[in-house]
């Protein structure tokens, strides 16, 4: 690998000039190695967000971050493989009820997973209050569950895009988290690297995403697309709305609760038709759109893979979940009609109950989080239950109420609302 100096690859960049590959493959792996300092990588990231990236610029990006690590490889499993990636959002439960479901189709999902922070809530954590559910497995446990059971939701090794976990600190620290070549080539990166053959993304939209406009989703979107199908993954994105946060429960343990439900032939509306959209995505891009996902939620079948799923985990599916130790009631101030219910409000609410971390060292009640009694264009009464705000450290209701005020509005009776669309626009 040809040297460079990484003053000169900054400079490259803050003057608007393109990056060879050489100098990216270069300023990528002296990073990694510790060659590249952190107050370096963190000008040029910056020089990244203002100037931005061509498509082959970010393609080069994201193979180098590749490279940083090792490449997984499921081409041995008897059926095909398919995975989904959500940018984020409030309530969004959907990788539980998701996994098992089109395993259940016959189609392997090796769904890598992280952890909640800030108002988001993570994967891992909800999982995590499952008794004796564990995240952390090794790739030869991880292909063995894949070719058993047919689902995996587990922790990324760190050996998968190395260059991306220590990137992606460094944006957190340095107000670089908001730029689309670097928020692409990061979740792109580790979703490539681990060897999916079709991959479906859930990029939100609205007050509870990273993304608040659609012409900004749109553009990660099709970044995202475009270096999947640069590196030979049948890719496909669905820009979805999270002005209002998903079913009836952001935390940890009720969104495990709710998922549960929606593999059970209940649950949420919302819930199930996202559930229901993402798995026919998936299906379709592992060319097994012959089966219809909703049969296997009415049938049981994709509730058999959940349980076989967490318990080769070794976690207890039939366990009770954990309950938080107290409760806070708040009710409705007027009767009428719920015409909004803020994410971004209800979100802030469910971490400083608790649910959420401000650093990632931080830890996370299982029992913490928000119900809420009503969804945008349900009737509620004055005096009867509108949220149950949950913690094991009532002082935290105090913070938990402060964030969700102003974070609905309560319509006249007889108010009409029109719902926008859960699915706002396709990406392919």
């Amino acid at each position: 690998m040809t040297q460079h100096d990484a003053v000169e690859v900054i400079i490259a960049k803050r003057d608007g000039g393109e990056l060879s590959d050489g100098q990216i493959d270069w300023v990528i792996d002296a990073y990694t190695k510790g060659v590249v300092a952190d107050e370096q990588m963190a000008s040029l990231a910056m020089a990244i967000l203002l100037n931005g990236m061509n498509r082959r610029e970010i393609a080069r990006w994201t193979e180098a971050m590749i490279a940083s690590g090792e490449r997984m490889d499921f081409s041995g499993l008897s059926r095909p493989t398919a995975d989904k990636h959500s940018t984020g959002g409030v309530g969004d439960k959907i990788t539980l009820p998701l996994a098992p479901l089109v395993a259940a189709c016959g189609v392997a999902v090796p769904q890598l997973s992280g952890r909640g922070l800030g108002h988001t809530g993570g994967t891992l954590d909800k999982l995590e209050s499952i008794p004796g559910w564990r995240a952390a497995l090794s790739n030869t446990e991880m292909f063995d569950q894949l070719e058993s059971v047919g689902a995996v939701i587990c922790a990324a090794g760190d050996q998968l895009a190395p260059a991306d976990k220590k990137l992606y600190a460094l944006r957190d620290v340095t107000g670089t988290v908001e730029a689309i070549p670097l928020i692409a080539s990061s979740i792109m990166s580790k979703k490539i690297a681990e060897g999916t053959g079709a991959l479906v993304l859930d990029v939100k939209v609205g007050t509870g995403a990273f993304m608040k406009d659609v012409a900004r989703a749109r553009e990660l979107a099709e970044t995202m697309v475009a270096l999947g199908k640069d590196a030979g993954v049948h890719t496909v994105a669905l820009l979805t709305d999270m002005s209002t946060p998903l079913g009836l429960a952001a935390g940890n343990a009720v969104e495990v609760a709710e998922s549960v439900e929606v593999l059970s032939g209940g649950g949420p509306a919302d819930v199930v038709e996202l559930t229901l959209a993402l798995a026919r995505e998936m299906l379709a891009g592992a060319g097994r759109d012959a089966v219809d996902p909703a049969d296997r939620l009415a049938d049981g079948s994709a509730m058999d893979v959940w349980k076989a799923m967490i318990r080769a985990q070794d976690g207890d599916p039939d366990a009770a979940l954990p309950v938080a130790r107290e409760s806070h009631v708040v009710t409705a101030p007027s009767t009428g009609v719920l015409t909004r219910l803020d994410a971004m409000a209800v979100g802030l609410a469910a971490w400083r109950l608790g649910a959420g971390r401000a650093r990632k060292e931080d830890p996370v009640q299982a029992g913490a989080g928000v119900v809420w009694h009503a969804r945008p264009g349900d009737q509620v009464r004055e005096g009867e239950p509108l949220f149950t705000l949950l913690s094991d450290d009532e002082t935290r209701f105090t913070r938990a109420l402060a964030s969700l005020q102003g974070g609905y509005d309560i319509g006249a009776p007889g108010t009409t609302y029109e719902p926008g669309a859960l699915v706002i626009d396709r990406v392919s």
